[in-house]
């Protein structure tokens, strides 16, 4: 095949040429690597995030290797700011909905309100804002990708993520799932990927981080990265309805360390 992809002869790197796509929690890990392959693919990359030196950080990189990149601060949990972004970004063709975090007490004993509602607003009202932001844009033409970044804990709740989490993640879950009963005849797909145990700077808030050994073992970085591209590069009459993956060393299976 020469290289040619069968995504209307587009080669595997400007298959996204002429896409905008908006990455949020994009100056680090999933998001950062996501934007970076999608950068490479053609994409014009916008990132998001709270902090600006970590984005533009990213924003160089692509800059660096030829791609093209901007960055937009913003705390998807604020919707009046979500939706003054997306204004300002103009038409997009893929949102990946990365942000996301977790508290360090998180099992019920310890979980409190005030980390409940943290929780909530990112995971979970951080995906819904800037989804319903794009979502007219994409409706008006007909055509629009959607990737949300939930977890192997929304889809299997346990002990190690704490309710909060899980709970959140199983919502995003619903929350694709609804987008493709409803949008579907407009054009519009969504994808929520689910991971297993990733290395990136969130196993930091667990009570008892994982060991570097294990760590190594987990999903990497650019594992992700390359599963957003691959969606994204996807013809669009083509839906990846759920994507659940995870380490072949399946902590989740074998035993985790730090569970008492």
């Amino acid at each position: 095949m020469g290289g040619k992809r069968a995504n209307g002869g587009k080669t595997a790197m400007n298959a996204l040429n002429g896409k905008t796509a908006w990455i949020t929690g994009g100056g680090s890990g999933i998001g950062a690597g996501a934007a970076i392959q999608l950068a490479e693919a053609g994409a014009e990359v916008i990132v998001s995030g709270r902090r600006a030196e970590p984005l533009q950080s990213v924003v160089d990189t692509i800059l660096a290797a030829g791609g093209q990149a901007r960055a937009l601060p913003l705390d998807v949990a604020e919707k009046a700011a979500v939706a003054d972004a997306a204004a300002a970004i103009g038409p997009v063709d893929i949102l990946l909905a990365n942000a996301g975090l977790n508290v360090p007490a998180r099992g019920m004993g310890v979980l409190n309100t005030d980390d409940w509602d943290r929780v909530v607003n990112v995971n979970l009202n951080g995906v819904f804002y800037p989804v319903h932001a794009v979502l007219p844009g994409m409706r008006t033409r007909g055509a629009g990708t959607l990737i949300l970044i939930a977890s192997w804990a929304g889809r299997y709740p346990g002990k190690l993520t704490g309710p909060a989490y899980s709970t959140t993640k199983r919502a995003v879950i619903a929350l694709s799932e609804s987008i493709n009963g409803e949008e579907g005849g407009n054009g519009i797909r969504s994808t929520v990927i689910m991971p297993g145990e990733v290395a990136t700077d969130i196993l930091k808030s667990r009570p008892r981080p994982p060991s570097a050994l294990d760590q190594a073992r987990m999903l990497q970085v650019d594992d992700l990265a390359r599963t957003v591209r691959f969606v994204a590069e996807m013809p669009q009459h083509v839906c990846l309805n759920e994507i659940l993956i995870a380490p072949t060393w399946n902590r989740f299976y074998m035993g985790i360390d730090e569970l008492d």
